[in-house]
């Protein structure tokens, strides 16, 4: 049987000679497709040009090169004496390893100057049909180029060969590789008739959402976004768990909005801090001073922020690890399930840390650099039986400036910025959601109620059970109220700003009742402004 002969076949050229020389030292005779070819006899590699296989070069515009069954026969024949016997009759080389990456059809997609026609053009057939092939003959099969270097180290080894194991897992791999980017064209070609995820496990979890729910794992779309999980990096603890992923999916909606909220009206984004339990924020601040913002977040709703997680986009040293452990509790600790910042300094993780690391210290560089452009722009899905949800992602940001705004009443430049934080956090907690804002701090959040009035009820209690005054504070409803009861706790418990949306047939009645009490109104229409989130 014909042994140690690889096919080459690569768009982007980076790397492809060095991995070429390898394999050259070690005795290998190569193949190549006509620009791959290229490239290494401009080096002095040794190649044969795959058109010396087919008879002939490339066809139809460069449509059909490595399409033909001298390629295919080399990458799909078995070890046996049948399959080997025939292509040394046929004179067709057996092909041991197969290195190709694909057209690049996403950038070619998201380039608004490319038509349907120079779309077609860019959708790769002969490098996902030799990357199938491979897969299926079991060859060892290179479709990211980060695989390159370990093959090679594999083949110097003293074993000379890719294990079995490597082999299916790098089938798998490619596998994987053609399935997305098949979903890719059928998903631009159908305009949004076929959708679909394809991700590759990158953390497992000790379970899901409750201990019998396993197996669980974070998946990852390999996106190119600084802010997505899997660019999370633990630096100390233990292993996120299911729900804590949930939660810092939830984090990152949460100080993404109010980063962009507070870059889209003010120009600048402030300190920020958020806490949340069980996906909605139970703390929130925002200033200048890392040390008062934290102790804003802690305060806010300090009962239940205890093994909940906490965002900033600031690191944190010993001081602001202090306050998150000890502000307000002069003889006892808060528990933290996680910290997740831009950086720590190693003082306060030791300051922080739970017995068993039970706390999870996640770091990621891109938290210190938020601003109007860091919003979750791809599509949301969601499971449900027998298929799943497609929408765009929640973008909204509000704007004190936005032509249909209506606003009955005056507000001062505090009250302005507590309307941005109140907002940013309302939107992203599950609907209904009225959450009540005073002085850069979130202090009441009444969440994912079915009822708007009790919503209104719940964050009022919060409030007062917290210790904090609504008097002087902002208000911000996530849709609009349906019954004057809502406003009605709100403007009798002190509230001095309403932030909500018109659309319900009691508006009129409802602003009659807001403006009389002397609190100030603040209207979007419905249709502009209504932040339903996880509903």
């Amino acid at each position: 049987m014909f042994k140690k002969n690889a096919l080459l076949s690569v768009y982007h050229k980076d790397g492809i000679v060095e991995f070429a020389q390898g394999l050259v030292a070690l005795g290998w005779k190569l193949y190549a497709s006509g620009g791959t070819a290229r490239c290494l006899k401009e080096a002095c590699i040794p190649v044969t040009d795959v058109a010396e296989l087919v008879g002939g070069g490339a066809i139809l515009g460069h449509r059909v090169v490595t399409l033909s069954r001298e390629v295919h026969a080399g990458l799909l024949a078995r070890d046996i004496p049948e399959d080997t016997t025939e292509l040394e009759k046929l004179g067709i080389s057996w092909f041991d390893l197969v290195c190709v990456d694909l057209y690049p059809l996403e950038e070619a997609i998201a380039n608004p100057d490319n038509d349907l026609a120079k779309i077609i053009e860019m959708i790769d057939i002969g490098g996902p049909t030799m990357i199938s092939a491979g897969s299926k003959g079991q060859r060892i099969v290179i479709c990211d180029p980060n695989d390159r270097q370990f093959v090679l180290e594999m083949l110097e080894s003293d074993e000379g060969e890719v294990s079995a194991s490597m082999r299916e897992t790098l089938a798998a791999k490619a596998d994987k590789v053609v399935a997305a980017y098949r979903l890719l064209s059928a998903c631009y070609r159908s305009l949004g008739q076929y959708d679909g995820l394809i991700g590759g496990r990158v953390a497992a979890c000790k379970y899901g959402e409750n201990g019998w729910q396993t197996p669980a794992a974070l998946y990852s779309t390999e996106t190119k976004d600084p802010l997505a999980l899997d660019q999370f990096k633990l630096v100390a603890g233990t292993a996120p768990s299911y729900n804590n992923y949930v939660d810092l999916d939830r984090l990152l909606q949460t100080i993404t909005h109010l980063a962009a909220t507070f870059d889209f009206n003010t120009g600048s984004v402030p300190l920020i801090a958020v806490a949340v339990k069980h996906g909605n924020p139970c703390g929130a601040a925002i200033g200048t001073d890392p040390l008062v913002v934290l102790q804003k977040t802690v305060m806010g709703d300090p009962e239940a922020i205890f093994g909940g997680l906490v965002m900033t986009n600031f690191p944190l040293g010993e001081r602001e690890a202090d306050i998150l452990l000890s502000y307000g509790l002069p003889n006892g600790r808060r528990l933290l399930d996680g910290i997740i910042t831009p950086s720590f300094s190693d003082e306060a993780i030791e300051t922080l840390k739970r017995k068993k690391d039970k706390c999870r210290f996640l770091v990621n560089p891109a938290l210190s650099h938020l601003s109007q452009t860091s919003l979750d722009t791809a599509l949301r899905f969601r499971y449900v039986r027998g298929g799943f949800l497609g929408q765009p992602n929640y973008t909204f940001v509000f704007d004190f400036k936005h032509e249909a705004l209506q606003q009955f009443g005056g507000i001062t430049d505090q009250q302005k910025s507590d309307l941005l934080l109140a907002k940013a956090v309302c939107d992203t907690s599950n609907s209904n959601t009225i959450t009540i804002v005073k002085d850069d701090m979130l202090i009441g959040n009444g969440t994912g109620q079915m009822h708007r009035g009790w919503a209104a009820k719940i964050a009022i209690d919060k409030v007062v059970y917290a210790h904090h005054t609504t008097f002087g504070s902002v208000a911000a409803s996530d849709s609009f109220f349906p019954f004057p009861d809502g406003p009605k706790m709100l403007c009798q418990s002190g509230v001095a700003v309403i932030l909500a949306t018109a659309g319900s047939v009691k508006d009129e009645e409802i602003k009659n009742l807001i403006t009389e009490a002397g609190v100030t109104l603040i209207w979007l229409p419905d249709a502009v402004g209504r932040g339903f989130f996880g509903h």
